[in-house]
């Protein structure tokens, strides 16, 4: 351990009562995607104490600031502003929204790191630039509130990082670093799970059926009933369940939005919101078409029509164990932390538009425990704050100066050693082909 790398310990360590209790105030005020305005202003209030400039309402919430030379290898350390509709957590907001995903402590780790290397002798020692980089919306919006931002700011994707690609704040990044709370094996006791698990990508996909209203009692013959359509589809949908192929990890799961508008009206409209998800672009292609048939045979069963709009999801996460320098740091935070790799071979069944990262550059990941319960649900809480909140700050600092010291070596080796399926402006077009 050199010397820089024992001032940022030392420097989070004096810091943990702050940090500790910027996580008891962020888990406590949750806000929806693209609409995290308190915890946008809260990172930028801090980022500017720490002397730093931070751009703002970037993808409407989005703040961005730059630590180091301006020079060299630019590393984005990511932290995800968005809770999630979990009204029956208890410490769910008036709105319903909850982290009981744990995207708070990724800010605080994210600030956390940012405190560290910020101090002006660490800064000076980092051979190109940390971007401290909190972004919205990681979970995917529904179709009202893609409906919504798209009319109030332009915005054509559902996943905050998308968005951030085509709107190009990305371009100036050559490597991302992300963090979450543990996923899968939540009971394994590890403290750092290391590397990246394989993930699902999707397609949002939104069914409108039309059909014809008329009095559900006296004329129920003059109507045709969109409900009836949309759970026929449903049915469809079911028995085509088996042709999904286990190695694709397909998983389709709609919920009817609206099923009609009044309790004696033959329903007119039922509107059907879905993910279709798989591990790869052709097998979520494909499965997306046979979804369109179910819910089109359907329509003409009944005598509807169907409207199917599809709206860009996540791409596909790669698997990345771990690499060298991931160890490297962790090897400096102690022995009394269980540090592991992700198992080789795992798919995680969950998406994020972290995919999206991976599309057009190198991401290296890391999870942390330190909560209990399954995510997204009204059970998950944090078990031991130091391991959800300051271990991971840590490891996010300590992993930038290493990537950045010796004139950026270790990122530009994995920036060099990586071949990505998309060139940035390549994923724009594609963006912009499905996103309209």
């Amino acid at each position: 351990m050199d010397r820089i790398e024992e001032k940022i310990l030392a420097l989070i360590d004096a810091n943990a009562p702050r940090l500790q209790a910027l996580a008891d105030d962020i888990f406590h005020h949750a806000e929806q995607g693209y609409h995290e305005y308190r915890t946008a202003k809260l990172v930028a209030d801090f980022l500017k104490e720490l002397g730093l400039e931070p751009r703002e309402g970037l993808a409407i919430t989005g703040v961005k600031a730059a630590i180091g030379k301006g020079t060299g290898p630019n590393v984005a350390l990511i932290g995800e502003l968005d809770g999630l509709a979990c009204p029956t957590h208890p410490d769910a907001t008036e709105l319903g929204f909850a982290h009981s995903c744990g995207h708070y402590a990724q800010i605080v780790c994210m600030l956390g790191a940012a405190l560290a290397l910020s101090d002006p002798e660490v800064a000076a020692s980092l051979d190109g630039t940390a971007t401290i980089f909190a972004v919205p919306a990681e979970e995917f919006q529904d179709a009202s509130v893609r409906e919504e931002v798209r009319a109030s700011h332009d915005v054509h994707c559902a996943g905050g990082k998308c968005e951030l690609l085509r709107r190009g704040e990305f371009d100036d990044i050559d490597l991302a670093v992300t963090t979450h709370s543990l996923m899968v094996d939540r009971d394994s006791g590890a403290d750092l799970v290391l590397g990246n698990s394989a993930c699902t990508g999707f397609v949002g996909k939104t069914v409108y059926l039309h059909g014809r209203a008329a009095h559900a009692a006296a004329a129920p013959h003059m109507g045709i009933n969109a409900l009836n359509a949309a759970c026929l589809g449903m049915s469809a949908l079911g028995m085509v369940r088996e042709t999904f192929q286990e190695k694709d990890c397909v998983r389709v799961h709609p919920y009817i939005r609206k099923g009609g508008e009044a309790i004696n009206i033959v329903p007119s409209e039922t509107i059907v919101d879905m993910m279709v998800r798989a591990n790869n672009q052709p097998a979520i292609e494909h499965v997306s078409e046979q979804v369109d048939n179910c819910f089109k045979g359907a329509a003409m069963a009944i005598g509807c029509e169907a409207e199917i709009v599809n709206a860009q999801g996540y791409t596909p996460c790669p698997q990345r164990l771990p690499d060298q320098v991931m160890w490297d740091a962790a090897a400096l935070l102690g022995d009394k932390y269980k540090v592991v790799s992700i198992p080789d071979g795992a798919c995680n069944t969950a998406s994020t538009d972290v995919g999206d990262l991976f599309a057009v550059m190198p991401v290296l990941n890391f999870t942390f425990g330190g909560s209990t319960g399954d995510l997204h649900s009204k059970d998950y809480k944090v078990s031991d704050p130091d391991v959800a909140h300051i271990l991971p700050a840590k490891m996010m600092a300590l992993l930038a100066y290493r990537l950045l010291k010796d004139g950026g070596a270790e990122a530009k080796k994995i920036v060099d050693g990586y071949q990505a399926p998309y060139t940035k402006e390549s994923y724009k077009e594609y963006v912009k082909k499905i996103s309209g």
